[in-house]
């Protein structure tokens, strides 16, 4: 199919598509003369990834990441993790105090000295943006958090395919940067949930 084509096919203007192709984001299609080209249903499939993530809030540069790994994987999915966490994990301030970090990822079962700095980095973010608000999750809360937080890895990591490495590293990738929205939403569904199971006829 040709660029017009395959703007009409995944719903992404022209000039969006000829942007995303000059980053690099989307591989470029197969020339039939000098100034055209012809496309295939992979990039159709490419760019609904694409416009998956910016919807996402991830940004060209970690999406460039992401699509990179897509194209040419790491070796096991422990790096592919990697490469889903970064593009979707604010990066910490210089100097930041991560020892409160470090212990609540060391609740989560994780061995001391072995968290990716990014992750342990966006934890210490996240517990500082609370300590600023005066805000603390009260301690029975936080088990909680923490044994869903282990349950959900563990299912998800569990669902990694086996039998394809590209199903694999569609799942590893896309599923960490896309499934956090939809964690955020269920968590506000059921929050709703209870709190009318809880207060019903409350004045």
């Amino acid at each position: 199919m040709r660029i017009s084509e395959l703007a009409a096919a995944a719903d992404v203007a022209v000039p969006t598509i000829k942007y995303y192709l000059r980053e690099g984001l989307l591989p470029e299609g197969v020339r039939t003369a000098a100034t055209q080209a012809e496309y295939c249903p992979r990039h159709v499939e490419r760019l609904r990834v694409i416009r998956a993530l910016i919807a996402a809030g991830v940004s060209v540069a970690e999406i460039r990441k992401v699509v990179t790994a897509l194209d040419a994987p790491p070796a096991g999915a422990y790096d592919l993790l990697g490469v889903a966490h970064a593009a979707v994990t604010p990066a910490a301030p210089e100097g930041a105090d991560t020892g409160s970090a470090e212990a609540l990822y060391e609740r989560l079962g994780g061995r001391p000295g072995t968290c990716e700095p990014g992750l342990l980095g966006g934890l210490a973010v996240a517990l500082a943006t609370l300590e600023r608000a005066g805000f603390t999750v009260p301690s029975a809360v936080m088990d909680e958090y923490i044994v869903a937080a282990r349950r959900i890895a563990e299912a998800e990591i569990a669902g990694i395919p086996g039998d394809s490495l590209e199903d694999a590293v569609r799942y590893v990738v896309l599923g960490t940067v896309l499934t956090e929205p939809l964690l955020l939403a269920l968590r506000r569904a059921a929050q709703q949930i209870v709190s009318s199971e809880r207060f019903a006829g409350d004045p």
